[in-house]
C-alpha cells in the first residue's frame, strides 16, 4: 500500500528538483541578458545608425569592391573616407561658423555695438504680426540697449539655447562619423553578417520565412532612407528653382537649408514663408507676379506631402500606407532613428499578420472544396 505513495513522492521530488533547476537557469539567463543590455545600451543608437548606413551603402560597396578586385576592406575604407570628406567636414565647418556667429552676436549685444537698420513701412502691413513686429523693430533701431535691457532674461535664455543647439549638432556629427566607421567595418564583413542575420531570422520565424523577412527588413530600410533623402533632394531643387526665378537673394543657400530640413523631417515652409514675406514687403514685384510666386513657393514647400507616398514604399513587399504610417509613427516616438525602426517593424508585423490570415485552415478547406471537381 505504501509503494505507490513512495513512487509518487519520488516523482514529485524529481519534478520539483527539475523545475527548480529550470527556474534557476532561466533566472541566470535573464540576469545575463539584462547585464548585457545595460553594457550595450550606451552604444545602441550608434550601432543602429551604423546598421542603417551599412544596409544603404552596401550595394555601392559591392560594386566598388568588384572593380577593386574583390578587396572588401579597401572598398569600405574608401567609402567611409569619401563620405566623411563630403558630408562631415563641410558640416563641421558650417557648425563652427554658426557657433562663432552666435558668440559674436552675443558679444555685440553685450557691448552695445550692434546696429539694427530701420524697418520698412510696409512691414507694419503684414497680417497678424505686422504692427507688433514693426514696433519691436523700430525700438531696436532707436534704442537697442534699452530693448536688450528690457528683454535680458529672454535674450540670455535664447543665446544659451542657441549655443546648446550648436553643441548638440556637434555631438550628433561625432556620433554620425563613429557610426559611419562602424558601418564600414560591417560592410567589410558584409557577406558573413548577411548569413548571420538570415540565420537569426530563420531561428525566430523558421527556415521558410527567415529569408523573406530578412529581405523585407533590408528593402524597407533602404526604401525609407531613399524616400527621405530623395524627397528632401527633389524638394530642395524645386524650392531653389522657384527662389531663383523669383529673384530671392541667397537662393542657393536657402535651397541647401531646405535640403537639411527635409532630411530632418522639418517642413520646408520654414524657409518658403519668410521668402513670401520678402516678396510682399520688398515692393519690387507687381501684385500679379507676387501672387504667382507665392503660389509657386507654397506648392513647392508642400511638395513632400505628394512625393513621400510615391517614393517611400518602392521596392517593398508591403503597401505604401503601412510604410508611411510606420515611418511617421516611429519618427513621432523616437525621432529620425525611429522612422527606420517603425517602418521596418510595421512592415514585418503586416507580413506576419497577413501570413496568419492566409493560413486559416477553415478558409483553405473551403477553397480546396470549391476548387475540387464536383462528384456526379
Amino acid at each position: 500500500m505504501n509503494t505507490p505513495n513512495k513512487s509518487d513522492q519520488e516523482l514529485e521530488d524529481r519534478l520539483a528538483s527539475r523545475f527548480l533547476d529550470v527556474l534557476i537557469r532561466a533566472g541566470l539567463i535573464l540576469a545575463m541578458i539584462m547585464l548585457c543590455f545595460q553594457i550595450f545600451s550606451p552604444f545602441l543608437t550608434l550601432m543602429a545608425w551604423a546598421m542603417i548606413l551599412a544596409i544603404n551603402l552596401y550595394p555601392l560597396h559591392r560594386s566598388l569592391a568588384a572593380k577593386l578586385g574583390g578587396k572588401q576592406g579597401l572598398s569600405a575604407t574608401l567609402i567611409v573616407g569619401i563620405s566623411i570628406v563630403l558630408l562631415a567636414w563641410p558640416t563641421a565647418v558650417l557648425m563652427s561658423s554658426l557657433g562663432d556667429s552666435i558668440q559674436q552676436l552675443v558679444s555685440d549685444v553685450k557691448s552695445n555695438s550692434l546696429q539694427i537698420p530701420a524697418p520698412r513701412p510696409s512691414v507694419a502691413e503684414w497680417p497678424l504680426v505686422g504692427k507688433k513686429l514693426h514696433g519691436l523693430w523700430s525700438s531696436a533701431h532707436a534704442d537697442l540697449p534699452a530693448l536688450v535691457q528690457s528683454m535680458q532674461p529672454k535674450i540670455g535664455d535664447l543665446a544659451k539655447g542657441a549655443l546648446g543647439f550648436v553643441a548638440s549638432i556637434g555631438g550628433g556629427l561625432l556620433q554620425f562619423v563613429a557610426s559611419l566607421i562602424v558601418a564600414g567595418i560591417m560592410m567589410a564583413f558584409g557577406e558573413g553578417g548577411a548569413r548571420s542575420m538570415q540565420a537569426i531570422s530563420e531561428r525566430f520565424v523558421g527556415p521558410e520565412r527567415g529569408g523573406e523577412f530578412t529581405k523585407l527588413s533590408t528593402a524597407t530600410i533602404r526604401a525609407v532612407a531613399q524616400g527621405v533623402i530623395g524627397v528632401a533632394f527633389i524638394q530642395a531643387v524645386i524650392v531653389g528653382l522657384v527662389l531663383l526665378v523669383a529673384g530671392i537673394p541667397w537662393a542657393g543657400v536657402l535651397a541647401l537649408i531646405v535640403l537639411v530640413l527635409g532630411i530632418a523631417q522639418v517642413p520646408a515652409v520654414i524657409v518658403t514663408l519668410p521668402a513670401i514675406g520678402y516678396l510682399w514687403s520688398g515692393g519690387d514685384y507687381s501684385t500679379a507676379m507676387a501672387a504667382v510666386y507665392t503660389v509657386a513657393l507654397l506648392v513647392s514647400g508642400m511638395a513632400d506631402n505628394v512625393l513621400k507616398p510615391l517614393m517611400l514604399g518602392r521596392g517593398v513587399d508591403a503597401p505604401m500606407p503601412v510604410i508611411l504610417l510606420g515611418a511617421l509613427g516611429g519618427m513621432a516616438t523616437a525621432g529620425i532613428l525611429g522612422m527606420f525602426v517603425g517602418a521596418t517593424l510595421l512592415a514585418l508585423g503586416y507580413q506576419i499578420f497577413m501570413s496568419w490570415v492566409a493560413t486559416n485552415p477553415d478558409a483553405l478547406k473551403t477553397r480546396s472544396e470549391a476548387d475540387s471537381p464536383s462528384s456526379s
